[in-house]
């Protein structure tokens, strides 16, 4: 079972709203809708929801993209949490805009959060959820992630961050590979 959701992002009012943050705003309804407290500790924002065996730690680091693991293990630790129970949110270039996966271990894709997270906790064996972003056509990828969605992206971003939502919450309840083993585009 998911004990542990990390968004991740990067702080500063320059990356809100920002392709690389689509995880923190999806974390944000999220937290609205669970209506917690967030308290400062692990190099990040965290929060609880539930209780017993149906408490769930939301966290975000606010450590920056490449530094996020750094705040990933202190919770993990602090919560004595393996990596099987944790549950990382990100964006990804290798999705389309509106493609929502989930997967458990593998590639890291360039993604410079995973990258930290994995090296923290020593393994690749946590389970991430996958917000596309797409790629850019032309221009730096790092460019690209830190700019704002497209006024036609930003007209479907809440449906797709809703949904995604939806799923992440549904993970903390049953087998996270249960629950979407395959891409599902939500945009037409």
């Amino acid at each position: 079972m998911i004990k542990m959701i990390v968004f991740l992002g990067n702080p500063g009012q320059q990356y809100k709203n920002t392709r690389h943050n689509a995880a923190w705003m999806c974390c944000d309804l999220i937290a609205e809708a669970k209506g917690g407290n967030w308290q400062k500790k692990f190099k990040g924002s965290w929060m609880s929801s539930g209780s017993g065996e149906k408490r769930v730690i939301f966290l975000k680091p606010e450590t920056y993209m490449n530094r996020s693991g750094e705040s990933v293990s202190s919770a993990a630790t602090f919560f004595k949490f393996a990596p099987e129970e944790i549950l990382v949110v990100h964006d990804d270039l290798e999705q389309g805009f509106g493609v929502i996966s989930f997967r458990t271990g593998g590639g890291l894709g360039g993604h410079n959060g995973l990258k930290s997270i994995s090296s923290h906790l020593g393994t690749k064996e946590f389970h991430r959820f996958r917000i596309g972003i797409g790629r850019p056509v032309h221009g730096s990828v790092s460019s690209w992630v830190t700019s704002r969605f497209s006024r036609d992206e930003e007209i479907h971003l809440n449906l797709i961050l809703s949904k995604s939502a939806e799923v992440i919450m549904e993970s903390t309840e049953k087998d996270p590979q249960s629950i979407l083993e395959d891409k599902i585009k939500i945009i037409p």
